[in-house]
């Protein structure tokens, strides 16, 4: 029975697309079938890749590469997740805090999954929903965030926030992000969040630019639900989740987030501890700002 891997790049990049060729060469010489979402096929131009059209090319996978920076990895969970299938992030960008492997172990990595040498963890998610008058329900999900913000630069968002059905506090502000310990080193980390490690199941809530006297993050349990009520008389919102899916919101509308049914299931080749990674892609000085003064 034939191995399958789906690839996932960003074909719009050169070098993206010549790592991804390498990728797919080497896994098809070790005797799997390598899948392409069919829009990038003719961007690869490799001989012997299998295009694959509809909502589940993942189905049957036995892995999916995402080849890239952060924003490849995000777009790869899109296809991974509905299929449970487990997802390896090779970094090509900058940051790449999604991803378990750099490119100069990009040889290692495809020698482990052909191997079967990995392990697998999985990663908690959001799902939302999004309701208001006259219009139709939205519902997504998120693997680092799910946001709330001010369509109008020029205004400021006033948003009420509940927690597991209980008022919390009414802001003016840009919005609010509503964060997985996975994503609380993306936006979340960014509006002034705390890094919460991986293995930490929990939820956040992270306030941004609020004009209030109490703004602080929030730590919940996994399992509370939160809403944010857009009020009826301010600007348009924004709903938008891992920065991919965006909706518009009428003032009144209501977005309830809670921890996703459904997790994304991440690829680990070697143990590391959470703390080195935090040292590595954020250049952290461990020897202290001025240097060791021994």
């Amino acid at each position: 029975m034939s191995r399958v891997a789906l690839l996932v790049t960003h074909t719009g990049r050169r070098r993206s697309t010549e790592h991804a060729r390498t990728v797919a060469a080497d896994l098809m010489e070790a005797g799997f079938e390598v899948r392409v979402v069919a829009d990038e096929a003719e961007d690869l131009d490799l001989p012997g890749i299998v295009p694959v059209d509809g909502d589940t090319p993942a189905d049957g996978a036995e892995i999916v590469f995402a080849l890239g920076g952060d924003g490849t990895f995000l777009r790869a969970a899109d296809l991974a997740r509905p299929a449970k299938a487990p997802l390896l992030g090779i970094n090509l960008g900058k940051v790449g805090f999604l991803a378990e492997a750099e490119i100069n172990d990009l040889d290692q990595a495809v020698r482990d999954v052909v191997d079967r040498a990995y392990t697998v963890d999985e990663r908690l998610t959001l799902d939302v929903r999004a309701e208001f008058d006259g219009g139709p329900t939205i519902e997504s999900w998120a693997l680092n965030e799910v946001s709330v913000e001010k369509g109008e630069r020029a205004q400021m968002l006033e948003l009420r926030v509940d927690v597991d059905g209980r008022p919390l506090s009414r802001y003016g502000c840009d919005g609010v992000v509503c964060a997985t310990p996975t994503g609380s080193t993306a936006y979340a980390f960014s509006a002034g969040g705390p890094v919460v490690w991986p293995e930490v199941e929990a939820l956040l809530l992270v306030p941004i630019s609020a004009h209030a006297l109490f703004s602080r993050p929030l730590v919940t349990a996994p399992t509370s639900t939160f809403s944010i009520t857009v009020d009826p008389f301010t600007t348009l919102a924004v709903l938008c989740c891992d920065g991919r899916r965006v909706y518009d919101l009428p003032p009144g509308a209501r977005v309830t987030v809670q921890r996703g049914a459904v997790p994304v299931r991440i690829v680990r080749l070697r143990p590391r501890p959470f703390t080195d990674r935090l040292v590595a892609k954020f250049a952290l000085p461990v020897a202290g700002w001025r240097g060791n003064r021994g």
